[in-house]
């Protein structure tokens, strides 16, 4: 059998950090070819980049969140690309803004099928949600690393709300040791 460990992938790292004032988000949307901005819609200016592919959601206040990053360097080789924009449009920008990661999302497959019923119950209904006609997935909270597993059927999981990229590893191997104690591994 392979080591679920193997399996992990990061889907998305969502950061954010901010560039100490305010913002004319309609001016910078004309003079930053590509960004997005309907605040009807929503009250930010989006703006992407393709190399690394990631979002940034740039605010009023000057705060700025970058989402849809698979990597942490990319978190930062995007935002520099934006801190980079908005020194060219005459934007003071400090050196090296404080960059923090708010959620890692990663994914992993178990390699076996698993009893989403047995598991409810055997992992404890205080840190369990199960409700199979809402969600076909068991969401499972964890307290050492601090994330949210989300188990399905098939043995594919999905790790959300880690800050570090070695949450997820820590994960897998604490809930795939708490299946197998259970005797639900396979």
């Amino acid at each position: 059998m392979s080591d679920p460990a193997d399996s992990i992938e990061i889907q998305n790292v969502v950061a954010s950090t901010g560039i100490g004032q305010e913002l004319d988000l309609e001016a910078l949307a004309e003079d930053l070819p590509g960004a997005d901005f309907n605040p009807d819609n929503f009250p930010g200016l989006v703006y992407r980049t393709q190399e690394p592919k990631a979002a940034a959601l740039i605010f009023r206040s000057g705060k700025i969140v970058c989402t849809g990053a698979k990597s942490i360097d990319d978190v930062h080789e995007a935002l520099g690309i934006i801190f980079g924009k908005l020194r060219d449009l005459q934007i003071p920008v400090e050196e090296d803004p404080d960059i923090t990661v708010q959620n890692i999302v990663s994914s992993a497959d178990l390699g076996h099928t698993l009893n989403l019923n047995a598991l409810a119950i055997g992992l404890g209904l205080e840190d369990v949600e199960y409700e199979p006609e809402q969600f076909p997935g068991l969401v499972y909270r964890m307290d050492d690393p601090d994330v949210v597993i989300l188990l399905f059927g098939s043995g594919k999981i999905v790790i959300t709300g880690g800050k570090r990229t070695v949450d997820a590893a820590e994960a897998v191997e604490v809930i795939v040791d708490r299946i197998d104690d259970l005797g639900l591994l396979g």
